[in-house]
């Protein structure tokens, strides 16, 4: 049990969540201005709550993410002045006993709009006007908040187009806030748990090694990310964004997800560039995203459009399984799913075509895409993972029609069209020639054994065929449309 005393010194409490940064820290600002008028010091608070209820767990990957993410922050802080608190524990049972242990006069924080979320900071607030603290919530989490953008006759708009535009046409998002140079923290501090003590990284199989080449979570490290991609990439980004080979995108989501860096931080040091609006146009779908959740916040487990409720998936753990391991047959699937095993990541146009190829090809529930993306991207977010499954799966608003059914060899030949994507995670078919790499399953076996392939043993072949799997799919939408 914690120690219950207040220590004299009176605290405000900046409780971090998906905002693990410094700069356009809007909670942390007004600490920092409460500071000046009152002379409490700050107390930075992350919880790590694996029991409120409602409240998503992140997966494994975005545990990797999220350790490292803590990591750099308490460095970033330590050289202000100040320590982060680290408590695991219901978030509100948490803070009940950090009020019990310290003078804390104040507790501020991002507001969010997750399911479940919204509860417990409701009844954060009703203990904090109980016992006469000051409970602050800020916007920050999103460029718009939901409840501002509204269609003509005042309801949520379901289509993403007009959604933009009406944003678009807000007051130009304000400028980022610097962080602060340093930060009065407490000589006596609340005991803190040890970072290690969560065990949030893998132990044995390091199954994340490799993400330790490929990424550097945190504050510290994003600036330079988005400093390459608006030099570089961002000018061609809308053409080169879906050539999975090429460095095309900005590689930027997992930094977002965590709030690395704010989303406000990130339209202003695009802004004005070359290819900007196109790619702001990008976050503006992540907007779409939240607005969906937040009025409709069922949707992370129910289709969109009711009429889905109805519709008849297929329950085949084989296709599941060959599916999560890139084991298709075909190559462009595979190669994007072991990106995303190998990465931590998955290729934008690629993500729409594996989730095109497992509900609509395979006919499985996209919640099983939505969950093992849930649990192996590290960019994984709650609106978007759940707005981009529902779009593919043409059960959402806004969404791709159920009938628009993305070819694999076809995606392939046009955005692969050497092979190069397919050759660098799928190097059984290294050998083979450009024109057959798409497909093997249809290859002359001459061409197979100059390749040294032997479909279903080196390489599988394909689990369904594309023409009748495409066909029982739409012949399953059409039944569905009759019986309404």
């Amino acid at each position: 049990m914690a120690t219950k005393r207040k220590t004299l010194v009176p605290i405000t409490l900046v409780w971090f969540r998906r905002d693990l940064r410094l700069s356009d820290h809007a909670p942390l600002n007004a600490a920092m201005k409460k500071h000046k008028e009152t002379g409490a010091k700050i107390v930075p608070l992350y919880v790590l709550d694996n029991h409120s209820p409602n409240i998503t767990k992140y997966g494994s990957a975005s545990l990797w993410w999220l350790h490292h993410s803590l990591e750099t922050l308490t460095h970033s802080l330590k050289q202000k002045g100040a320590n982060l608190l680290l408590r695991s524990g219901p978030s509100v049972d948490v803070i009940r006993e950090l009020i019990a242990e310290a003078n804390i006069e104040n507790i501020y924080f991002h507001h969010s709009v997750l399911p479940g979320e919204i509860e417990l900071e409701n009844e954060l607030a009703d203990i904090c006007k109980e016992k006469q603290i000051e409970c602050k919530r800020f916007k920050g989490e999103l460029l718009y908040t939901p409840n501002s953008i509204k269609t003509g006759s005042d309801t949520p708009y379901k289509v993403f187009t007009p959604f933009w535009r009406a944003c678009l046409e807000q007051p130009r998002p304000a400028k980022p806030i610097p962080a602060p140079k340093i930060i009065p923290s407490p000589k006596e501090f609340p005991k803190s748990d040890a970072l290690e003590s969560w065990q949030l990284l893998p132990t044995k199989p390091n199954w994340a090694a490799p993400f330790e080449k490929l990424w550097q979570p945190g504050e510290e490290h994003v600036e330079k990310v988005i400093d390459i991609f608006s030099k570089g990439p961002l000018a061609t980004y809308k053409k080169m964004r879906d050539y999975p080979s090429i460095e095309g995108t900005s590689k930027i989501s997992p930094y977002l997800a965590f709030g690395n860096v704010s989303i406000r931080e990130l339209w202003h040091k695009v802004e004005g560039k070359d290819g900007a609006d196109f790619y702001q146009r990008e976050l503006g779908w992540r907007e779409f995203c939240y607005h969906l959740l937040a009025h409709w916040p069922e949707v992370t487990k129910e289709p969109f459009q009711e009429k889905f409720k109805n519709f008849t998936w297929e329950d085949n753990a084989d296709f599941l399984k060959a599916w999560q391991q890139g084991q298709t047959g075909y190559p462009i699937i595979d190669a994007a799913m072991r990106q995303l095993w190998q990465t931590g990541w998955i290729h934008n146009r690629l993500r729409m075509v594996v989730g095109s190829f497992l509900v609509k090809n395979l006919r499985l529930h996209w919640h099983h895409g939505a969950d093992w993306f849930w649990d192996t991207l590290l960019d994984a977010d709650l609106a978007n993972n759940t707005g981009g499954w529902q779009w593919v799966a043409g059960t959402g608003a806004d969404a791709a029609p159920y009938f628009r059914i993305f070819n694999p060899v076809t995606q392939s030949k046009k955005f692969d069209k050497e092979g190069d994507f397919i050759r660098g995670y799928v190097p059984e078919l290294s050998d083979m020639p450009n024109k057959h790499i798409h497909n093997p399953t249809a290859a002359p076996k001459d061409v197979l054994k100059a390749a040294g392939v032997t479909l279903g043993k080196t390489y599988p072949k394909a689990i369904v065929d594309l023409k009748k799997s495409r066909q029982i799919a739409l012949d399953a939408y059409t039944n569905l449309q009759n019986s309404e």
